[in-house]
């Protein structure tokens, strides 16, 4: 960012205006897509989780035990985030996190449903404060094709804390205990760290 900027700058000074447009246009939109605004949710509901993501539902369907990463039947809530959304991750409820897994993959766009078992992602398991097993999953995108994730197994998480970020459009998955109760709908938007997803059993 600081280095399209000072190009931007530099090419500006020595005349350069044709070249300059794009150099700020691109700093401005990078600007924009870190951004990391701050968030908070005042309910205090037991069992609530929030989305971990900003974007659009893009599916919610049940999953057995052997498909899944908390080894047992499963609802997955799949959410697409455009570059258009805030792509700071954070920690749908709180916890303990059990395990973390790396994967590499391709990168087919975040919206088909093949990116979810065949693109580089990044799965956290976690142990709810109510005593239940979670999953999230960071999935690359077509464009996206770097994940960080800031939490270790081992960590002691809170609700809302942000954990990491996917850059440039790229899905998010949760996976709740089948007989949680979800609040959200296909097409439906949300925002990491407000929107309630559901509620464990």
């Amino acid at each position: 960012m600081g280095i399209a900027c000072g190009l931007a700058i530099l090419l500006a000074c020595i005349g350069l205006f044709w070249a300059a447009v794009p150099m700020g246009v691109l700093t401005l939109f990078v600007i924009f897509f870190f951004r990391d605004p701050e968030r908070s949710y005042d309910g205090n509901e037991p069992g609530i989780v929030l989305t971990p993501a900003d974007g659009t539902i893009l599916e919610i369907r049940p999953i057995d035990g052997s498909a899944n990463p908390i080894g047992r039947a499963a609802i997955k809530v799949s959410i697409f985030m455009s570059i258009f959304n805030v792509h700071v991750n954070r920690i749908p409820i709180g916890g303990s996190i059990e395990d973390t897994r790396y994967t590499p993959g391709k990168f087919f766009s975040a919206n088909l449903d093949k990116a979810s078992s065949e693109n580089e992602q990044h799965m956290i398991l976690m142990k709810s404060d109510p005593g239940d097993p979670i999953a999230v999953v960071q999935i690359a995108g077509l464009i996206a094709r770097r994940i960080a994730c800031w939490v270790r197994k081992g960590d002691r998480v809170v609700r809302g804390q942000r954990f990491g970020l996917i850059r440039f459009g790229s899905r998010l998955e949760v996976y709740l205990p089948a007989d949680s109760r979800i609040t959200v709908q296909v097409r439906q938007k949300v925002k990491a760290g407000i929107t309630p997803i559901g509620y464990l059993p």
